[in-house]
């Protein structure tokens, strides 16, 4: 860390200690040339990530734009807040570790139904059907078939 006083790159940790709840830590530094002492903040740098919506317009990503989505998705389901608050957490987690820092909001939109597949089938086929804007009974009976494991061929021998 560089001097403030005399440009020195060359100093000590004198104390440190955790500030605002443990997001920045405060260090107390001396100086190996003119032994004054200053004291610098460390911070965790953070990049927003950017979903491209389908229109192609950007915005940033909002933990509870997902969260509400699944929520509702799950409306008057047995679903606890504490399973969506996971499904939420391992697909932001999913996000953050990718690569880039531009996602497609129909990516998340997979994670999403990913997540609810697993959690409530119900749910899963309510996210599914406004997620995937079907137009047409035939589309919306295909995606529930798929979900079932039998193929459209079996459905009509029944």
């Amino acid at each position: 860390m560089k001097c403030p006083f005399c440009g020195y790159v060359e100093s000590k940790v004198i104390d440190s200690r955790p500030t605002d709840e443990n997001s920045r830590i405060r260090r107390r530094r001396e100086c190996l040339q003119c032994a004054k002492r200053f004291t610098t903040y460390e911070v965790v740098e953070s990049m927003p990530i950017i979903v491209v919506k389908r229109d192609n317009s950007r915005e940033v990503f909002d933990r509870q734009k997902l969260f509400n989505g699944l929520l509702r998705a799950c409306e008057k389901r047995p679903v606890s807040l504490d399973v969506l608050e996971k499904a939420v957490d391992e697909i932001e987690t999913r996000i953050q570790n990718s690569l880039d820092r531009e996602i497609t909001a129909a990516t998340i939109g997979e994670y999403a139904m990913e997540a609810l597949k697993d959690i409530d089938a119900v749910a899963y086929v309510r996210f599914a059907s406004v997620y995937r804007q079907f137009t047409d009974v035939g589309s919306f009976q295909e995606m529930i078939e798929k979900l079932l494991g039998s193929s459209p061929s079996a459905a009509d021998k029944t």
